[in-house]
């Protein structure tokens, strides 16, 4: 796995390091050093909006990696859906599992993104007992440098929660941090974990997050942190925030301890608009944004880079206890799926697919057992096709 970070500072720390992790540091000098943007440039592959790479007679070509667990089931209501929509996209199904080691699929799936240029995906399962075992959810991001995550936390009308008019926007730095995946055993009982920042993925991450709260015409961005204890690293990270702000004048700017912040989103989440924020910090608030709305099946979700973007479901849940059991909500996985047709150009039928989500949610009353609602997966998607055919 090629992991995307540079300075001396990291490259001295490889000296520490088990062979294997040291590999991965001297690897670093080799990557290619992000480019700054620009203001005005197309910084990201969110912003070349209009097509995928493989496009063949007017239909578009998506990689589809289904995932574990529900996964598969998700992306068949996807594909069920798209069908009764006469929607112009060809999947390329790569089947990839987290719970088995497959150098070679991983391999598949990075070379048919990058054919495509755009992915759908599933979660995959990282298994929790087994140290040789990384992340094939990092690998993807890292090998493609989809270098910021954006999870959507928006209250549904007629799904019933705690808050009402929930309305954020979480954005995390998706390739470092602590992520980074270089830990060791120097002595028998102490482990050592690095944690990775850097000024570069720190200040292009926070780019994006007020280029898009620009673009979406969002008022405010909250920067996360733990600076107060970790002053080197959340210190450098916040620091680039705050430099980054100041480019963007009409954007409010603030900053919040990760601690606080979890308490103000279950006390009052409506004070937050735009949030960015180191990698882990992103995981622990997109989850309580999600449980905020509705739960994993709720919130739709993208990786983005330069060149490739990948959507996928907002909490990363794999469901394996509900895998097959005809009970998840497809609901999660279909909102990423019509944001990337509103990607690919395709806004006629992202905006009718979404229309019969919520109106099978909020008029027709049709909810998986999550939302408190007795419909099955085929019984959700039934009622979306049905008023879909209704609408047509």
């Amino acid at each position: 796995m090629a992991l995307l970070f540079r300075g001396s500072t990291v490259l001295g720390l490889a000296k520490r390091l088990t062979p294997s992790a040291a590999c991965q540091c001297g690897r670093a000098r080799a990557a290619v050093r992000p480019r700054l943007f620009s203001s005005g440039a197309a910084a990201t592959a969110d912003d070349q909006q209009g097509g995928s790479q493989s496009m063949y007679g007017g239909r578009h070509t998506v990689t589809l990696i289904p995932g574990d667990g529900i996964g598969p089931e998700l992306a068949a209501c996807v594909k069920k859906v798209f069908r009764h929509a006469n929607v112009p996209v060809d999947f390329e199904d790569i089947v990839v599992s987290g719970l088995i080691s497959d150098k070679a699929a991983i391999q598949e799936a990075v070379t048919a993104i990058k054919r495509n240029g755009v992915g759908l995906k599933g979660v995959l399962r990282t298994k929790l007992d087994d140290v040789d075992h990384h992340s094939l959810n990092v690998q993807l991001r890292v090998e493609l440098d989809l270098f910021a995550n954006l999870v959507l936390c928006k209250s549904i009308p007629g799904v019933k929660t705690r808050h009402e008019n929930v309305d954020i926007v979480v954005i995390r730095e998706n390739t470092e941090g602590e992520y980074s995946g270089l830990e060791h055993e120097g002595v028998p009982g102490i482990v050592e974990s690095l944690k990775i920042i850097t000024r570069v993925k720190s200040q292009r991450v926070a780019k994006y997050a007020f280029d898009y709260a620009t673009k979406y015409g969002r008022k405010k961005v909250t920067a996360i942190h733990k600076a107060n204890i970790m002053k080197l690293s959340d210190g450098l990270f916040l620091r680039e925030c705050e430099k980054v702000s100041q480019l963007y004048p009409n954007i409010e700017f603030n900053s919040m301890i990760i601690d606080n912040c979890c308490m103000q989103l279950v006390s009052k989440p409506q004070q937050f608009d735009v949030m960015v924020m180191p990698n882990l910090y992103g995981n622990i608030v997109s989850n309580i944004g999600a449980g905020l709305v509705g739960g994993a099946g709720v919130c739709p979700g993208k990786n983005v880079g330069r060149e490739y973007v990948i959507f996928e479901q907002g909490a990363r849940h794999a469901g394996l206890d509900l895998a097959f059991q005809n009970v998840a909500n497809p609901t999660a996985m279909l909102l990423s799926a019509t944001a990337m047709l509103r990607h690919l150009g395709l806004l006629s039928y992202a905006e009718a697919i979404e229309t019969a989500i919520y109106d099978t949610i909020g008029k027709a009353k049709v909810r998986t057992r999550d939302l408190k609602g007795e419909a099955t997966t085929s019984d959700f998607v039934q009622a979306i096709t049905s008023r879909l055919s209704t609408d047509t």
